[in-house]
Formats: structure tokens, sequence, C-alpha cells
């Protein structure tokens, strides 16, 4: 199967936003993609480095604005899409939320990020439920998707249950970067563990992985920190964790990917990882700490 991905620079026109992602879906397509992967909260800027209630009026319902345009482009470039949004469910209930867009154009299903980070500079928590729909794959017309965003990809719990309902594909929309006041060996060592992470969840469920992250600088609107740098570096592991393709840290990028589905089953058969798998004393697993 033919992956695309786009990582892209944001700014705070929505709109133009929008338009350089529909060139970029244009672009894979004509690459012949048949999925392709945009990055964490793609119409706007990362709003979650303060807590602003104003910024609750970039949220929209789901089926909505976002879904109707992109649905309409991925039915005429007949392909998936994976979409991030920031979903409005109800007065005062939002959610991160994935959501997934057959060829035909269909809402075929949707993931609401479960793990929501409270840090400096991302203060999700202020803005996002945690999700409600649990680990669940979605099914497409290129296999079943397991579709987790960002702070979920540091979770080996998440990409296993994907694994284990039957996914195919571990995808993860990302918005992730770097404080200017971090050293650059501290820098390199944040990279260093969001990469190895993720291709260990890959090896350890045989499955490919698809990391989608932002890039450029957005500064912080209240003036407290310099900003965030998103690191870009987008990538595609194979299921033993082999990198396929990288992306740069600070450029935007467009790539299509040949991603070989069949290879997953031959890995599980080399690594049988599920058949070893000592359920029978994972019990600690459903608590918080054992102590």
């Amino acid at each position: 199967m033919k992956v695309g991905i786009i990582q892209q620079k944001n700014t705070s026109d929505t709109s133009a936003n929008q338009e350089k992602l529909s060139g970029g879906i244009r672009s894979c397509a004509a690459q012949g993609a048949e999925l392709i992967v945009l990055q964490e909260l793609h119409n706007s800027l990362y709003f979650c480095q303060t807590e602003d209630i104003s910024v609750f009026d970039l949220a929209e319902p789901i089926p909505g604005p976002s879904t109707e345009r992109f649905g309409a482009l991925a039915k005429e470039l007949g392909v998936v899409l994976v979409l991030s949004l920031f979903e409005k469910r109800a007065p005062g209930l939002y959610h991160n939320t994935a959501v997934v867009l057959e060829k035909d154009g269909s809402i075929t299903g949707k993931y609401r990020k479960m793990h929501i980070p409270d840090d400096p500079a991302y203060y999700e928590k202020f803005y996002f439920t945690p999700g409600d729909l649990g680990f669940q794959p979605i099914d497409t017309s290129v296999g079943r998707l397991g579709v987790l965003v960002c702070w979920d990809q540091w979770y080996p719990e998440a990409a296993r249950l994907m694994a284990l309902a039957g996914a195919e594909l571990l995808i993860y929309p990302t918005a992730i970067g770097w404080e200017s006041t971090d050293t650059q060996e501290e820098k390199q060592r944040q990279l260093d563990a969001w990469v190895t992470v993720q291709r260990g969840h890959a090896v350890a469920n045989g499955l490919p992985v698809i990391a989608v992250n932002r890039t450029g600088h957005e500064s912080d609107p209240s003036e407290q920190t310099n900003g965030i740098r998103f690191w870009g570096n987008s990538f595609v592991a194979g299921p033993q964790g082999e990198l396929i393709a990288v992306l740069p840290n600070e450029e935007e990028a467009v790539i299509v990917v040949e991603v070989d589905q069949k290879r997953t089953e031959n890995v599980r058969r080399w690594w049988p990882f599920f058949r070893d798998r000592r359920i029978d004393a994972f019990d600690g697993l459903t608590r918080r700490f054992l102590h």
C-alpha cells in the first residue's frame, strides 16, 4: 500500500492551512497514495501553549465543516484520509479527535485521544476531555487502522490493545517539539526517545507505524516561554522497527511511502510475541501502581 504523509508549518490563518493541506493531499494522490495521514490539529496553530477560553471557538462538530471539505476531496481523489480535529461534542465538552474518511468521502470511524498531557506549553487538559471510544481499530478499504494521537504514542498499552483488536497499521498524528532553552544534547535525547518508543511499538506488535508531526516555530501568545519549535521528523517504520522513511526536522515535506502489508504476517511468524504473552500474569497492568 502507498501511504502519503504531510508534514506542515501552520499559521493562524486556518483557511490557508487547509488550502495548503489540500494541495499536499492532491500531491500524494497524484503519486498513487491510497492512505494519507495529516498531523495533529492540522487546521490551526497548536493552541495548547496557553489556557484561553476564546480558543474553544476553533472547535467544530463531527460531522462538520472539516469533514465536509476533506470528505469531498477524499471522494474526488479516491483516497482514505486520516484527519485530526478539535471536536465540539456538546457545550463545554470537547475532544482531540482523529477522523478517518473513506474513499467515498464518508466518515468510517473516529478515535478520541485517550491520554491527555498537562505540561508547560502543552495544557491539553484545559481543552480536551479524555476519549471514551476505547482502543478500537477503524475498518477501511485499505485495512484496519489503529489510529492513536500524539501523547498516546508513549504508552505501549495503547499500541498493544490496538494490535490485539486487529489493527494492521499504527498511526499517530502528532504535535511535539522543543523548548528553546533546552540544550542541544537534551533536544537530541527527547527526539531519540520519541522515535525509539514508537519503533518499539512496531517491533513489539509486528506492525508498521506511521507518525506524522508538524514542523516550524510557533510562538507562545502569553510570552511566558519562547514558544515551541516542532521537530518534524515524521517517519514510517516497518514491523521490525526498520525505518522506511524519515522526514527532515525543520522543513515542510510531502512524501509517499510504500508499506508492505504482507510482511506483518511473516514477521509475526518469525517473532511470535502474541503466542508467548503471559496473559495469566498481567492483572497488575490495570492498576495505577503495585505498592
